[in-house]
């Protein structure tokens, strides 16, 4: 079996991000990715921006990770870069002597949280007939070389392949670079990924989401998956808006819907309930601050999971397998229509296939293990597993097809 580094193990106990698009574009209502219009330097300046505010939300909310966009697809650099003039030094903000990424990458720091950057490889200012891929590519090593020197250590480093789809880079020479400065940082998606994107912008991971993969989707443009040379451990992340529209904020009086917490519960079950990590974007306002609606809802969306799973009606942790079977009873007949099934991944994922099963002697005494209500395929970190309701005293878990020695390290009950 493949056999996931520490780094990605670490990944996957992290489970719930939060994104936070911030940039020029926030100053410019109604821009979108790729319509090239020219947006000015001297527009931007957040006046109560406020990281802390950012990070304290995510935290409160849950989340164990942050990822920011340090230079989207625009080329504006949110830290006073010395490869181009187009950053935060040639703007109002600060009299030019701010700088984003730190005060961010320090709030990160004082609630706890992973820190994470994100960096866009394409640069639509950059004319390709006019630069060569060798230039490009320096820029591009001497930014990100920035990014991994001047801020310490960084966990995280989030490339968007957006944009960069037919851009000739050496992929040895980029890793090199950034594996040198830091050894230990994970890499998502491109060139040495650690982890890889789920292959949408949903939130939604697939329902046989497992970790042995063989081909990534590069980018929401890129017309077919890249393939890898042989199989590898791979765990998914899945991103999606907070709002429906857009990844950036312009206003909070601009009108687009904020999902409401139910959706956000169930993107949740897509996701982490299947076995990849969530990230949630929220755009910052102009102001520096998050808007009102996408903070208040992100706390409710947090107090909503800590609330349904604090209360199981039964833990198991290191169940024994028997029979291919992992089997508990309740201490006396239980309402119960969820089950989260945790596998330990940490010697490789081996379940395939899996079936639970829910036992009331008195209603079902034809069927030893009960009645089949979740028939599932991989379970790698966690699983969320929902059925319709039952009043049983006994639930059975059973692997039905394995790639190698399975070990489940936790079982809980819930009823919803």
């Amino acid at each position: 079996m493949l056999i996931p580094t520490k780094k990605q193990l670490d990944f996957l106990s992290w489970e719930f991000g939060i994104f936070f698009h911030f940039g020029l574009r926030t100053f410019y209502p109604g821009y979108r990715d790729w319509d090239m219009r020219e947006m000015k330097t001297e527009r931007f300046n957040p006046i109560q921006l406020d990281c802390e505010e950012w990070i304290k939300a995510a935290c409160d909310a849950g989340a164990k990770y942050a990822i920011f966009t340090t230079k989207h697809h625009d080329g504006f650099s949110n830290w006073p870069s010395k490869y181009t003039d187009y950053s935060v030094k040639n703007t109002p903000w600060k009299n030019g002597e701010g700088d984003v990424v730190k005060e961010y990458v320090a709030a990160c720091r004082k609630y706890g949280l992973k820190v994470g950057l994100y960096y866009s490889p394409a640069d639509y200012r950059l004319k390709k007939e006019t630069i060569t891929a060798e230039i490009f590519e320096t820029y591009f090593i001497n930014q990100i070389s920035e990014l991994l020197t001047d801020y310490g250590k960084i966990d995280y480093l989030w490339f968007d392949g957006c944009g960069a789809e037919n851009i000739e880079f050496s992929k040895k020479r980029i890793v090199n670079a950034i594996r040198t400065l830091q050894p230990n940082i994970l890499i998502f998606n491109m060139w040495d990924p650690d982890v890889r994107w789920v292959g949408n912008e949903s939130g939604i991971a697939a329902f046989d989401n497992s970790n042995i993969v063989q081909s990534v989707d590069f980018s929401v443009l890129a017309d077919s998956k890249e393939n890898l040379k042989e199989k590898y451990f791979l765990p998914a992340e899945c991103d999606v808006r907070m709002r429906y529209s857009h990844w950036f904020t312009a206003d909070d009086t601009e009108l687009d819907t904020v999902k409401s917490v139910e959706e956000l519960m169930g993107i949740y079950d897509y996701s982490v309930g299947r076995g990849a990590n969530l990230l949630l974007n929220i755009g910052p306002e102009s102001s520096g601050r998050l808007p009102k609606r996408d903070k208040e809802m992100l706390l409710k969306f947090g107090e909503a999971l800590k609330q349904r799973f604090s209360c199981p009606l039964a833990t198991v942790d290191n169940p024994i397998e028997k029979d291919g079977k992992y089997t508990f009873c309740f201490d006396d007949f239980k309402f119960v229509n969820m089950l989260v099934i945790e596998e330990d991944v940490s010697d490789g994922e081996a379940v395939r296939e899996f079936e639970i099963y829910a036992a009331h002697p008195h209603i079902m005494p034809v069927y030893p293990d009960g009645q089949s209500v979740f028939i599932g395929k991989t379970i790698g970190n966690k699983r969320i597993c929902k059925f319709p309701t039952l009043n049983a005293n006994k639930i059975t878990v059973k692997v039905t097809k394995r790639d190698g020695t399975v070990k489940i390290k936790r079982i809980k009950a819930f009823y919803e």
